[in-house]
């Protein structure tokens, strides 16, 4: 993927003519640097995880802030190393983050409580009473849930509340100054009107006579950063926030920085999916489909949430909070097994060796039940989850059957939402898929395919994921002269991009939903483990 010559990459990245991407996953940050062609160039990392504190999902401000410089330093210790340069400028950046969840700060912009992630299902009352209120789906994830409930729980800090925020917005913020948000991200944050691109006014209206009388002296407007599309004005790198992002100083201000996007939409971006009758599936710790629509769907759908892109076009976005975690997890303990065995093995071959496995199983799994639940999983209806795999006496175990069974769990829950879009008469051109889980050739993707009966597509740099889309949205910011996000994606990014289409196989259709039958009816067994342990 990094293939031009070194000399003229290095001449490339001391003159600035590079943008770059951080995106913080929910178990890794990473950075992407990209070059003039728009190819990553240079990459960077930090692991970090959540932790459960007071039975509330969060990662603390201080892991925020380290982790965005470690990621930052291995991103420039790359670049050192392969062309022999400091990274002292880039042309554009841009930050994105896990979309939803709430981040509440004073006048005086400190954090007011521990940050509450996307994982989080503690606010259904907020839920059920938004959605009715609106006549629109308001998700357990969503920061004006996160609100709501707070008001209704009577928590001391929400007079103080003088901002609210995203991961993305927040990290935007305090390298820029500005207090704006892409649209997309905006929209899991508060429903946004499509014709105008901004938050539902009517919407913003009921919620603040709702709460009237409480003695707030804020309207929910004045709490929400700004939304705005692809290719805006979101300012530049200050001098501070050169300083955050570099500590060693060698860093210069001034990149243009793109609006602050979440990672689904950096999903849609780095998947070629923001034009219409287009969609992604990313899998990674959870996993989620977003589809472009055509126009509004006909009914209001528990199953679906309904965002935008990153260019304000509306989307219906199927979130499950559980994804590929549970696979990790066996797939660490195989790896285990191998070295007790004194055979001890690269992970990635581990992987490799599991999910290949799969494709030499029974198309049901054979008989075998797994569930993927490690947290609480709304499209489902439970508050909290726990990790199954279960079997009858007559089911085929084996090593196959086991990956098989592990591997449609990670798509059982997505498939229900997915149903119901195909039942609203959504139709696709195309849906793409990325995510660590498809760089196994031919297994995920497959399986994927056969469980939505719809084509697959992977394309190779996609690999990359969310980070190199927030780097393709800064130097869109930076140099998109005019032309609409789907049209620069088609015409100088993805023109001439390998991509490789699977088609659902009959067999893997027939046997998934198999699958998917035994699936619903043992979800009774998930629920007594979740009151029972």
């Amino acid at each position: 993927m990094i293939e031009a010559a070194p000399t003229q990459l290095a001449d490339a990245i001391a003159g600035g003519r590079t943008a770059l991407g951080i995106e913080f996953g929910s178990t890794r940050i990473k950075a992407v640097l990209i070059g003039e062609d728009h190819s990553p160039i240079a990459v960077g990392f930090h692991d970090w995880e959540n932790q459960f504190v007071d039975r509330i999902w969060t990662y603390s401000e201080s892991a925020i802030w380290e982790g965005l410089q470690a990621c930052y330093a291995s991103l420039a210790a790359d670049v050192q190393q392969r062309y022999g340069v400091p990274l002292t400028t880039i042309g554009a950046f841009g930050v994105s983050a896990m979309m939803h969840g709430y981040l509440a700060f004073d006048a005086e912009d400190a954090l007011l409580v521990p940050f509450r992630t996307w994982r989080n299902t503690i606010t259904e009352p907020a839920s059920v009473e938004l959605s009715s209120l609106f006549g629109h789906n308001i998700p357990q994830r969503w920061s004006i849930a996160h609100l709501h409930q707070a008001i209704l729980n009577g928590e001391p800090h929400v007079p103080s509340v003088a901002h609210l925020n995203t991961l993305a917005g927040f990290v935007h913020h305090r390298l820029t100054g500005r207090r704006v948000l892409g649209v997309g991200d905006a929209s899991g944050m508060f429903p946004i009107d499509v014709t105008t691109g901004g938050y539902d006014t009517a919407m913003l209206a009921r919620f603040d006579a709702l709460v009237s009388g409480r003695g707030f002296d804020w309207k929910l407007v004045d709490l929400l950063p700004t939304p705005v599309p692809a290719g805006a004005d979101a300012g530049t790198l200050t001098e501070t926030g050169a300083r955050l992002l570099d500590p060693s100083g060698t860093l210069q201000p001034g990149a243009v920085c793109c609006p602050p996007e979440g990672d689904a939409g950096t999903g849609m971006v780095a998947t070629n999916s923001v034009a219409r009758r287009t969609g992604n599936v990313s899998a990674g710790t959870s996993i989620f489909a977003m589809v472009v629509l055509e126009g509004p769907l006909a009914a209001q759908h528990s199953e679906l949430d309904l965002v935008t892109t990153p260019a304000g076009d509306l989307v219906a976005m199927v979130h499950c909070n559980n994804g590929a975690s549970e696979l990790n997890a066996w797939a660490g303990l195989l790896g285990e097994f191998a070295v007790g065995l004194g055979h001890p093995a690269d992970p990635s071959a581990v992987f490799e060796t599991f999910f290949t496995a799969a494709l030499d199983a029974d198309a049901d799994a054979g008989g075998l039940l797994a569930y993927n639940y490690l947290s609480g999983e709304h499209l489902t209806g439970f508050a909290e989850g726990r990790p199954l795999f279960v079997r009858t006496p007559d089911s085929r175990l084996s090593l196959a059957n086991f990956a098989r069974a592990q591997l449609n769990a990670t798509f059982a829950s997505l498939s229900l939402g997915m149903q119901v879009l195909w039942d609203e008469g959504v139709e696709l051109d195309s849906l793409y898929a990325h995510g660590g889980l498809f760089k196994t050739e031919g297994v995920a993707s497959r399986i994927l395919a056969g469980a939505l009966n719809t084509p697959v597509a992977v394309g190779e740099i996609a690999g990359e994921g969310g980070a190199w889309g927030i780097a393709l949205l800064a130097e869109y910011a930076r140099n998109h002269g005019g032309a609409a996000l789907a049209d620069y994606l088609n015409q100088q990014v993805f023109a001439g991009a390998a991509i490789t289409t699977v088609h659902p196989d009959a067999a893997d259709v027939a046997g998934f939903n198999a699958f998917a039958e035994r699936w619903v009816t043992g979800l009774a067994i998930e629920r007594a483990a979740v009151e029972n342990t």
